[in-house]
């Protein structure tokens, strides 16, 4: 969402750019997934974790740099299939300005509500905080890209790199980049949002749409 008071842009007043602050190399389109699957790097194929922690596990020395290589995992929640489970449960949006909120992530990626998911005050510094949990296998690159529309004219996009993460039953937390909303008439409104969470393999855990509004005011 990433939006940016028009005042410091350098687009004139009342255009409404969206951008993040702290901009990193993670800031890039999300209508590119195509060229992504292009550029998909050929691995190996995946292993069930299980089986890799119980091979050579009678060799000491191998077995504490696995354990180095691997970090903290929960054994209880490793399976015998290969493939990572990520569950993105809870998105909370905190400002100084008001109270957290804590949004439940519906697992077909589509609030129920008929409304706007969440409203933004216009002027307002905020962060995104994502919970989720891993379950059966260790994933990789867990990667997070963001695409805004208004009036259908996109107005934002960019990607982020959250980490490779251990299965675990304690869910893991991840904090965004502080974001701040725009501030003037033309930049409230209702603004429609595609979010996904994917891996190095390209597998995609979910798929979010839904749709916020920026407005004068906090509900």
């Amino acid at each position: 969402m990433g939006l940016k008071d028009e005042e410091s842009s350098e687009e004139p007043k009342g255009q409404g750019t969206l951008s993040r602050k702290n901009s990193h190399s993670s800031l890039c389109p999300t209508d590119d997934d195509e060229e992504d699957e292009d550029k998909k790097l050929e691995l190996g194929p995946m292993i069930a974790l299980k089986e890799q922690l119980e091979k050579d596990k009678d060799d000491e020395s191998l077995r504490r740099w696995k354990e180095q290589l691997l970090g903290s995992v929960d054994m209880e929640e490793v399976g015998e299939t290969p493939d990572p489970v990520v569950k993105i449960m809870n998105l909370t949006i905190r400002s100084p300005d008001r109270e957290d909120m804590v949004l439940t992530v519906p697992e077909n990626g589509k609030p129920t509500s008929k409304g706007p998911w969440f409203t933004l005050k216009e002027g307002s510094k905020y962060t995104l905080v994502f919970t989720f949990r891993v379950t059966n296998n260790i994933v990789s690159g867990l990667r997070y890209s963001n695409t805004v529309w208004k009036t259908g004219i996109k107005v934002y996009s960019r990607k982020e790199m959250l980490g490779t993460f251990s299965p675990q039953a304690e869910p893991y937390n991840h904090v965004m980049f502080e974001e701040s909303t725009p501030s003037g008439m033309l930049v409230r409104g209702s603004y429609s949002v595609k979010s996904k969470f994917v891996d190095d393999d390209n597998k995609c855990y979910l798929e979010n749409n839904y749709t916020f509004d920026i407005r004068k005011n906090w509900l």
